[in-house]
């Protein structure tokens, strides 16, 4: 039989790692970025067009590379950061596998210009999907500059797959601040489409936290400092008041490297117990610092995820640590029984010096004489009888005769008196036609049989057509504030909330004031209670950043869609009985009343039929 098993060809071989390191345009990023870190740069500017899909570009002044490394640079499997096996678990760099710039090359038009220090004149490269077109000599400051242009060129179903600008731009800022956060001892700059999005200098762990998501951060911050044996923990984690529905601020890394782990995060979660509302999440920035030897790094590779020796003792570690930051900062509550509260002096008198207590006693004070005169104050110590109290009522004539005030004239109905247009013989008790079951479930009577609505979706289809209304006539009803409302979001949020302003307008929100930092309210729709519109777009934003739409995306749907699961009516909450009446009308006044506005069933019905088989 001939032989059937073949080498691939290199170009196809570099398309299928491509498609494991290389997912969009911020896969690109990360692994620039990382690659600039790893040439001891100080200064690192990336530079994004139409979210990455037309260029992605990062310039450092590291150490660059020699004629042979730039060309070497892009075959698969080389690099420079790992000799053997062994090595692997003694890692100090970002990258190891020496397949990102290959599996870049291979999708992609990439130009590579770099000059070590020492060199006067650099080596320029460009390499369209794996060929290399052209290697000359250039003049280039010290360090590497690489371009990616025309991602996926030469694969369009990738390029199809790629999501809008929007959700694109917001994947490649999210890589950008991961890689921000590991290193504060180096510059990062960040331009998109031409303008300056930040602008990062050197600066301590707490000041680059600060500079990326905003100066009302700073309040937010509770350090977190631990040294054993097995683990190094630093960095911080936020006061529960500000917890948010959603996970964005959530940043684990462990030595300098970004990772995802699930079992570390439920650690933060139950140091914060007792202190979160239902369904908030804590934000941290937390460095771990482990012995490389005892993590495997090359699990995945994305290099998000990592394998520890011991999970459970990291896990105990980090949970106490938190537990104690919190308890330490007044954040948590503690049990001090010889801890009296009276005790505590406030701040602003800790610098004040202390006076001794000045007593004036007046020794010539006598209680019992009649008169004591001290100073401006007279005191009566002599006793009056109230003999001729009768005189109090003087004036006043007896009942029946005219008054001063001719109170005589006036009349009063000995008892009030109600007309009714029917006798109460004849007056008809309502039959209760819905009940509310375990305050999740309305159950309503029918003329085949009975029906049991989720109030949960049944609000939402109501308040999502409601808003959908609103937003498509542009005629929302506003309510205005008697004090505006003043809420803090960091740089990248404040874009969403621009991007959705017109939306949220037509919905009835008034805008006063919007800056880089935070949004100023003077007006909400008229269902929205004031306290809830922080959660409201809190809900919103996080919406946004985590939905996936495709190429017919509507953020006009996801407004209403996100407005109204933030505010329809809980399970749990107890309805009186015309609420429960109007919801059942109002739901069947819908276009689809059949489901929700995530497609999930709102009601069911159950025929007398299936009823009376249940009594078979």
């Amino acid at each position: 039989m001939a032989d059937i098993i073949q080498l691939l060809p290199d170009h196809v071989a570099n398309q299928i790692a491509a498609g494991e390191v290389v997912q969009r345009p911020a896969s690109v990023v990360k692994e620039l970025l990382e690659n600039a870190i790893d040439a001891d740069a100080t200064i690192i500017k990336l530079i994004i067009k139409d979210a990455g899909k037309t260029l992605v570009q990062v310039i450092d002044n590291g150490k660059g590379m020699s004629v042979t490394d730039a060309r070497l640079s892009f075959e698969r499997h080389a690099t420079s950061k790992i000799r053997s096996a062994d090595d692997l678990f003694h890692l100090h760099t970002k990258g190891f596998r020496g397949e990102a710039l290959a599996s870049i090359a291979a999708i992609a038009h990439v130009e590579l210009k770099t000059k070590q220090e020492h060199d006067d004149v650099g080596n320029a490269i460009v390499i369209e999907g794996s060929n290399v077109v052209s290697q000359e000599v250039v003049v280039t400051p010290k360090g590497t500059s690489i371009s990616v242009k025309n991602l996926f060129f030469n694969i369009p179903a990738r390029r199809n797959f790629l999501k809008s600008n929007a959700v694109e731009l917001r994947h490649v800022i999210d890589e950008f601040h991961r890689v921000a956060l590991a290193h504060p001892n180096i510059s990062f700059a960040f331009y998109n489409n031409g303008s300056e999005t930040f602008n990062l200098a050197i600066s301590n762990y707490r000041q680059r936290i600060v500079n990326i998501f905003g100066n009302k951060t700073n309040e937010k911050l509770v350090p977190v400092e631990e040294e054993t044996e097995v683990l190094d923990i630093s960095g911080f984690v936020g006061k529960p008041e500000f917890a948010k529905k959603t996970r964005g601020e959530q940043y684990f890394f462990v030595n300098d490297r970004f990772i995802k782990s699930p079992y570390l995060n439920h650690a933060i979660a139950s140091a914060f117990d007792g202190l979160l509302k239902t369904g908030n999440h804590p934000s941290y920035f937390l460095n771990l610092k482990v012995n490389p030897q005892t993590i495997d790094i090359n699990i995945h590779p994305t290099k998000t995820e990592i394998k520890f020796d011991d999970e459970h003792t990291l896990y105990a570690l980090l949970r106490s640590a938190v537990k104690h930051s919190l308890g330490q900062f007044n954040i948590a509550p503690v049990l001090d029984f010889e801890r009296d509260a009276n005790l505590d002096t406030p701040y602003h008198f800790s610098n004040k010096e202390t006076n001794s207590p000045v007593i004036e006693v007046d020794r010539s004070f006598n209680p019992f004489k009649e008169n004591y005169s001290s100073g401006k104050q007279t005191t009566a110590f002599k006793k009056q009888t109230l003999n001729n109290w009768d005189s109090l009522y003087v004036g006043l004539e007896s009942k029946g005769t005219k008054t001063e005030h001719g109170f005589s004239e006036v009349h009063f109905e000995s008892e009030e008196t109600t007309l009714s247009a029917f006798n109460d013989t004849n007056k008809i008790e309502q039959t209760k036609t819905t009940y509310q079951l375990h305050n999740k479930y309305i159950v309503s009577t029918i003329k085949s049989g009975m029906l049991v609505i989720d109030q949960h979706r049944a609000h939402q289809r109501i308040l999502y057509e409601d808003f959908l209304n609103n937003l498509t006539i542009k005629q929302g009803v506003s309510q205005q504030l008697l004090f505006p409302l003043q809420l803090h979001f960091s740089t990248q949020e404040i874009e969403i909330i621009n991007q959705l302003k017109e939306d949220l307008e037509h919905t009835g929100f008034v805008f006063s004031n919007l800056t880089e930092e935070s949004v100023e309210i003077i007006g909400v729709p008229v269902m929205v209670p004031e306290s809830e519109v922080s959660i409201i777009l809190e809900q919103l934003i996080g919406d946004v950043e985590n939905e996936v739409p495709d190429s017919h995306f509507s953020a006009t749907d996801l407004l209403a869609k996100s407005m109204a699961k933030s505010l329809a009516i809980k399970r749990g909450h107890s309805l009186q009985k015309d609420e429960q009446e109007h919801l059942v009308n109002k739901l069947f006044a819908c276009k689809e009343p059949n489901v929700s506005p995530t497609n999930r069933t709102t009601f069911i019905t159950m025929s007398v039929d299936e009823l009376d088989k249940k009594f078979i």
